[in-house]
């Protein structure tokens, strides 16, 4: 055995509230890695309605990376839901034309943040919000319901409204070290190996193990 196929949807039996997303996500400015899964009771496969105003002619994407877990509620606000705030009012009239589409931003007057990157093995918790334009560092925990307005480091716990760093999960040398062995890129085959020690806290044993 190596582990569930990332091919299938609903990786365990009987349990169609956890689905892995890369097979039921169609929308082409959304990629998600392998075996990365949200867990909804209410429908697990329409991940897509969780990621709000993502329109084709702002261009922005949300790339997620590879072992992610991805809880009930988490919300993505991407760029398209940006006004413009140099005027003295901030209401879209131009959204409803009929003689008010002549004050139609021009291009670059909207705030555009780019696109929205969560690296690989990131746990998003309940309800967490993340804002347009973050990116979220390999291996970070962000808390419930948490709005992530900034970027946040690789293995760092962020939580709160607006999230800040709590705590960073190892030191800068573990960190660099987990960075440069990127177990998530393996074959399924070498992961499964390695998974006692992937899951364990010393990062010397799986080094050692692949030399």
């Amino acid at each position: 055995m190596i582990g569930p196929s990332p091919d299938n949807p609903h990786p365990m039996a009987g349990f169609p509230q956890v689905c892995f997303i890369k097979n039921t996500v169609k929308n082409p400015q959304i990629e998600i890695g392998d075996y990365t899964y949200y867990d909804d009771p209410e429908d697990s496969e329409n991940f897509e309605r969780n990621v709000l105003y993502l329109y084709p002619f702002i261009g922005d994407k949300l790339m997620i990376g590879k072992f992610c877990a991805i809880a009930h509620g988490v919300k993505f606000i991407m760029n398209g839901a940006n006004h413009k705030m140099s005027g003295l009012s901030t209401y879209p009239f131009q959204i409803f034309a009929q003689g008010w589409e002549k004050v139609m931003p021009q291009p670059g007057d909207l705030p555009f943040k780019g696109d929205t990157v969560i690296g690989n093995d990131v746990w998003l918790g309940y309800e967490t919000m993340v804002m347009p334009g973050v990116k979220i560092g390999n291996g970070a925990i962000i808390a419930a319901r948490s709005v992530v307005t900034k970027d946040i480091p690789a293995y760092t716990i962020a939580g709160g409204n607006p999230a800040q760093v709590i705590k960073q999960r190892f030191s800068d040398d573990k960190i660099k070290r987990l960075e440069a062995l990127a177990w998530w890129d393996w074959s399924a085959e070498k992961i499964t190996q390695h998974l006692e020690r992937i899951v364990a806290g010393d990062i010397q044993a799986l080094e050692e193990a692949l030399e």
